[in-house]
Parts: structure tokens; C-alpha cells; sequence
């Protein structure tokens, strides 16, 4: 009998920030797919894909200590690889797990074990990763056979590399997808990410992309549509769009909606779009489907965006968010704080103007000046101070003092509690209107309240929605009476418990009864836009309803 020879282990691996769709291993995925369907490797490695969670019970007990996670992680690749020396370990490295990742390799190396690392930032600043014994850079799909091969002292014909050097116009068309062939089971993760293409049209400095080849790649519709049916076979409840302007292209965009709504019409898809490429015709699309919508403003002012390389054109954006919200389409808004030449004002001023859009959701992000990109490169001339290591957070700019970026950030987590969280949006700008105070100012003075209150840790983190409804309540209440407005509270507060009620009736499915002082029909009317309206208009009469 022949003997059988030992296959080199070969584990990809990834840490992640959550376990959750929006967070799956797709990269180390998609890497360790195109290896195993590489014959000439099949019988010479043993791949696997093991990835972390910083939210794993052993992890989230070594939160903030990235030595002791670093070690954790290095263990247990060492026990999955079968303790070899002869192990290869591939790294995919993100911002969040930069750090802790390479502290890991080093671990890993002293046991003689080989480390390669890739992602966006090992393809924009390779130099600055010395903890690896090889780097990938670019898409490591079309790489990684090769130099595993040359890890190992084997040869690889021609044919069989899937390099993108091939002839290819579209190195995605030799892709094989990690959702097909079992590499990664999105069930596991309550969801997927489904990577439609590569590239992006626009050349924001921020981003990795600013210096990347300017055309979009599309995956085979063939593939797309296989993993569509698999969706469907798995009832995945929740899908994320991965392509970074999905209706940079009409015609695409609404033959793929149809397909989607066709397949899959019980999951909820997440895009990202580009307001000004909006149409009546678009938006109807997508109330044809469950979906919601995430659009970057990152900035109101034309000339910020313009200092970024982000065209912005502010009345055509106006005009097609506001087709958003005539066809009822679900969507949120990107800002960003800490752009060169922003300032605490100018960031403010965005978030009122984001605001009184009425976004479903509004993300306000601190600048992170990422290696490789142009807003890199250009940081002394932009006089952009940033931390060195990651997350490249913003430290000050000229017209962004720290204390300024403090007081922003206090903002965003004000906003998220109480915007985002405490799913504000069918009320809160007529709260605003009432109260005749900006959206910004708002979120500030709630900061305030909360840490005066004992609930700053509390805004800060995730809660139950029933308890940031009581915080909403007791500080529209506050608000109301400081502005002698006394007389409002009472339909504020019917206002803000039944769409709570509501809100979370359609998350959960749980029914709620309330008892109401005015009636629930003029509550959930057009009445409720304008409170001094509500208040002098409608009677004032007990209702009792189960939402």
C-alpha cells in the first residue's frame, strides 16, 4: 500500500468585530476558495478557515488587552494547524485587527510556522508590516496558490494559476465564490455579504480607493444569481450589498433589484448608493424588495468635499433624497467629523442638515487617515494630525482643535443613542421644531443630561430600547419645560410611546398595550408633524390600544 503523505496545514484566518453578517470572514474566505480549488495544492495542503470574534465569551474577557488576545488567537491557529512547524498561516488584516494580528504572527513564528499577510492595507503600505514572513498585496485570490507553491518548493503549471495575468479582461470571471463551493456557510452567521463587484468609479482621498485603478469590475451574473438561490435555499434573514455605489449603473441596478425581489422576496438587503444617481424609477425599485438604503453626505459644505475629492452637488441631493422619502424607501446618512478644512461649526452644520432630511438612520464617524491613500500623503499640506497607529482616528487639524473632535464625538454618541437607537425619525423633527433648537445642539444637550443623570456609560453602549425610550422621554420632558412649553409634553410623550410601541412590535413581533391621552388615529396621522398644531387642534381623550 502506497503511502499516504502528510498535508501541510494551511489556515486562513481573520478577527472580526462582531458575529454578524455585516461581519463575516469573506476576504479570508474568498482567499482560501481560490486555494482549494487550485489541483496542483489540493493534495499538499489540509486548508482550513478559522476566524475570532472580539464579541467570543474568551475574547470579550480580554477586551483592551491586545497581547493577551494576540495570544489567545496564536494558540488556538496553533492547536487547529495540529501544532506543525510546517504550518502556514494566512492573515487577513483589517484596521480593527491590525495590531493584534501581527502580534499573533510573531507568536506563531517563533513556533516555526510561516505567516502571509493581505488586505487594503497591506496593498496600500506593505513596508510598514515587518511581522509577516510574506505579503499579498492586491486581491489574493488571484495570488495566493503561487506563493503558497513557492512556500512549499512546489511547482505550478501556467494553466493553473488564477492570477488575473492570464488574459482575462475580469480576473472576477475565474473567481470561484466561498458561498458555492462550502468554504463559508452564511447560515452560521445569520446573514451574507455579497460582494457584487470590485472598484469604484470615484476617488474620495479617504479611501483605499483613492489611488486604486478607476473602473468598476462586476462578478459573472451567472455566480450572482447561484448564490442567490442558495440564499433562498437557506432563507438567509438578512443580505449586505457589497458594491460601494450599487446604482453607479441603472440598468444594472434595477435587472439585478428585480432578480433579487424575484428569488429572495422575504430577506432584507442593505445597499450603498449614491444620492445623486437616484431616480423616481430607482426608488421604486427598491420598495419592490425589503431594503434600506446607506448613502454618504459625509459633508454639507461643497468645499470640504471638494478639498476630499467627493463631487457634491447640495440641490440634487436634496432633490433625490426627498424622492426617497416620497416612495417610502428606507435609508440612512454618512458624516463625517475631522475633515481638512471642517470645523466643529461646519461639522454641526452637516448634521442639521442631514437631520432635516429625515434619514432612518444617521452615522456620524471620526476622519481616520489611512495608509496608501491620498489624504495620506497629502497630510502635512492638509495639516492633518493623526495617531500613528490604528484606527488613524484624527487628533487635530487647523480649524479642528481636540477639544473641538471631543465635542463632535460626544455628538455622534448622542445621535446614536438617541437618533439611531431610540429610532427617533418619525418624531424628532418635530421635537426640534417645537423646541426651535438645531439638531446638533440637541444631540450635545442630551450628552450633557445623560452624564449629569449617571447615564453616560449607558449612551454609550448599546441598550434595550425600552430603556433609551425612558431617557427619551424624561429629556424631551426637561426640554419642553425649560422652554415654557408645558403644554406640549403630554402628546409628546403619546407621540414618542406609541412609535416606540410600534417600532418595536415590528422588530420583535410582541404586542404592547398602551394607554394614551390622545387618540391613536391622530397620533399616527400627518397631525403629528407639527406639535403645536397637534396640541391646539386635536381633544385630549383617554385610548386604550394593544399595538
Amino acid at each position: 500500500m502506497m503511502k499516504e503523505i502528510p498535508r501541510t496545514p494551511l489556515i486562513f484566518t481573520t478577527l472580526l468585530i462582531e458575529k454578524s453578517p455585516q461581519a463575516l470572514p469573506l476576504g479570508a474566505a474568498c482567499v482560501a476558495s481560490a486555494l482549494k480549488n487550485t489541483p496542483a495544492l489540493e493534495k499538499a495542503c489540509a486548508v482550513k478557515l478559522v476566524s475570532f470574534c472580539k464579541e467570543d465569551e474568551e475574547l470579550a474577557q480580554l477586551s483592551g488587552n491586545d497581547s493577551e488576545v494576540a495570544r489567545y488567537i496564536s494558540d488556538k491557529l496553533w492547536q487547529a494547524a495540529g501544532e506543525k512547524s510546517s504550518a502556514i498561516f494566512c492573515f487577513s488584516v483589517y484596521v480593527w485587527n491590525h495590531v493584534i494580528l501581527e502580534k499573533a504572527a510573531r507568536l506563531l513564528k517563533e513556533k516555526g510556522a510561516a505567516c502571509i499577510a493581505g488586505g487594503p492595507e497591506v496593498t496600500a503600505c506593505p513596508d510598514t508590516f515587518t511581522a509577516f514572513d510574506r505579503l499579498i498585496t492586491g486581491e489574493g485570490e488571484g495570488k495566493i496558490s503561487r506563493l503558497v507553491a513557492e512556500v512549499l518548493g512546489i511547482s505550478l503549471e501556467e494553466s493553473t494559476g488564477k492570477n488575473g495575468e492570464n488574459g482575462l479582461a475580469n480576473a472576477l470571471d475565474s473567481y470561484p465564490s466561498p458561498y458555492l463551493d462550502g468554504t463559508l456557510n452564511p447560515a452560521q452567521y445569520g446573514g451574507a455579504l455579497w460582494e457584487l463587484a470590485r472598484g469604484c468609479p470615484f476617488k474620495c482621498s479617504y479611501c483605499y480607493e483613492s489611488k486604486g485603478e478607476k473602473r468598476v469590475r462586476h462578478f459573472p451574473r451567472e455566480r450572482l444569481e447561484k448564490e442567490l438561490d442558495l440564499f433562498a435555499r437557506l432563507k438567509l434573514p438578512q443580505v449586505f450589498v457589497l458594491d460601494p455605489t450599487y446604482n453607479a449603473n441603472k440598468k444594472e441596478a434595477l435587472d439585478l433589484l428585480k432578480m433579487i425581489a424575484k428569488k429572495t422576496p422575504d430577506t432584507f438587503y442593505y445597499f450603498e448608493a449614491r444620492a445623486e444617481f437616484i431616480d423616481r424609477e430607482l426608488a421604486r425599485a427598491f420598495t419592490k424588495l425589503h431594503c434600506a438604503l446607506q448613502i454618504g453626505l459625509q459633508s454639507s459644505d461643497e468645499n470640504v468635499l471638494r478639498l476630499v475629492n467627493r463631487p457634491f452637488n447640495k440641490k440634487l441631493f436634496v432633490k433625490n433624497i426627498g424622492i426617497l422619502n416620497d416612495e417610502g424607501v428606507i435609508f440612512g446618512l454618512d458624516v463625517i467629523y475631522g475633515l481638512p478644512g471642517d470645523s466643529l461649526k461646519g461639522f454641526k452644520e452637516s448634521v442639521n442638515f442631514a437631520i432635516s432630511l429625515y434619514p432612518n438612520n444617521l452615522e456620524l464617524f471620526c476622519l481616520s487617515v489611512l495608509p496608501g491613500t491620498d489624504l495620506f500623503d497629502r497630510a502635512k499640506e492638509l495639516n492633518l494630525e493623526y495617531q500613528p497607529q490604528p484606527p488613524y482616528h484624527i487628533l487635530k487639524t487647523d480649524k479642528f482643535t481636540p477639544q473641538d473632535l471631543k465635542r463632535a464625538e460626544k455628538i455622534s454618541i448622542a445621535c446614536s443613542c438617541f437618533y439611531n437607537q431610540g429610532r427617533a425619525v418619525p418624531w424628532f423633527n418635530s421635537i426640534l421644531h417645537s423646541l426651535h433648537l438645531p439638531a446638533s445642539k440637541f444631540f450635545e444637550g442630551f450628552y450633557d443630561w445623560a452624564c449629569a443623570h449617571g447615564k453616560e456609560k449607558e449612551i454609550r453602549e448599546c441598550c434595550q430600547h425600552k430603556y433609551i425610550e425612558e431617557m427619551q422621554k424624561d429629556f424631551v420632558r426637561e426640554q419642553l419645560n425649560q422652554k415654557k412649553k408645558g403644554r406640549l409634553v403630554t402628546a409628546a410623550l403619546d407621540i414618542i410611546s406609541f412609535n416606540g410601541a410600534y417600532s418595536r412590535k415590528t422588530e420583535s413581533g410582541i404586542s404592547e398595550s398602551l394607554t394614551l391621552n390622545y387618540p391613536a388615529e391622530y397620533i399616527d396621522s400627518q397631525y403629528a408633524l407639527d406639535l403645536e398644531f397637534f396640541v391646539e387642534n386635536v381633544k385630549m381623550r383617554k385610548d386604550k390600544i394593544r399595538i
